[in-house]
């Protein structure tokens, strides 16, 4: 059995940081590795990632992340990347981690993902330049996650994104964004893998628990959604949390 704490969305500034640490202080006691699911600052500066450092780092477990689209906002990736990866956090960006667990060995293939919508309502490769840049990035996106996630040799294999890979997990969204909260590429790409999990934020209205269409379970852990400082999955042959 292996321990898998995960949250995202916590937007971290001067203002809040903090808000987490007592909670997080505790993680080794519960988890053996936590899982940031992007939007870890309000808007991608380098002075909010030494926040997130300082809150996320020296925690006593792993700490794997992606980014997501407010940390994208000032245009200062390869500072925000550099601070959290000084702090001793990883981060993915169609790549992959295999940790070794008291469990087994535990990969995680992590992309921040884009939007697209999904099957029967979704953008399409056709018409202006710009429609066909947006999709081609969502495909570029699913396909570096699928190929990190099937590279991957271990035990157990988690997928992490920001944006969501189904519509499950946005109910309670309105209809007209779903197509710039996730896309159903990134569900066919966690397909493609004999992957057991598949983590996700950015949805703060959506809803916790949905599946794939090839059955791979997904969870929403958008701290709006879970209203903690992180949940906890335990994930062996069944998946409890």
């Amino acid at each position: 059995m292996i321990r898998i704490a995960a949250v995202g969305d916590v937007h971290l500034d001067e203002d809040v940081v903090g808000r987490f640490r007592p909670a997080l202080e505790e993680l080794p006691g519960s988890a053996d590795v936590l899982l940031l699911a992007g939007d870890l600052t309000r808007h991608g500066t380098e002075s909010e990632a030494r926040c997130v450092a300082q809150e996320f780092g020296g925690l006593g477990v792993p700490v794997v992340t992606v980014l997501g689209n407010h940390d994208h906002q000032c245009d200062q990736v390869p500072q925000v990347v550099k601070v959290l990866e000084d702090a001793g956090i990883t981060v993915l960006e169609g790549t992959g981690v295999v940790l070794e667990t008291p469990g087994g060995r535990l990969g995680v293939a992590g992309v921040k993902g884009f939007g697209g919508g999904f099957a029967g309502r979704c953008a399409s490769d056709f018409g202006e330049p710009e429609m066909k840049a947006f999709v081609r990035t969502t495909n570029e996106s699913a396909d570096a996650l699928g190929r990190a996630l099937r590279e991957l040799d271990c035990d157990l294999l988690v997928a992490l994104t920001h944006y969501s890979p189904v519509p499950d997990t946005l109910a309670g969204e309105p209809l007209e964004i779903y197509p710039f909260l996730g896309s159903y590429q990134l569900g066919q790409a966690i397909d493609s893998a004999p992957t057991a999990l598949a983590l996700h934020g950015h949805a703060h209205h959506g809803t916790e628990r949905g599946t794939t269409p090839g059955g791979v379970r997904v969870r929403n852990v958008a701290h709006p959604v879970i209203k903690q400082a992180y949940s906890v999955f335990h994930l062996g042959d069944h998946l409890v949390g």
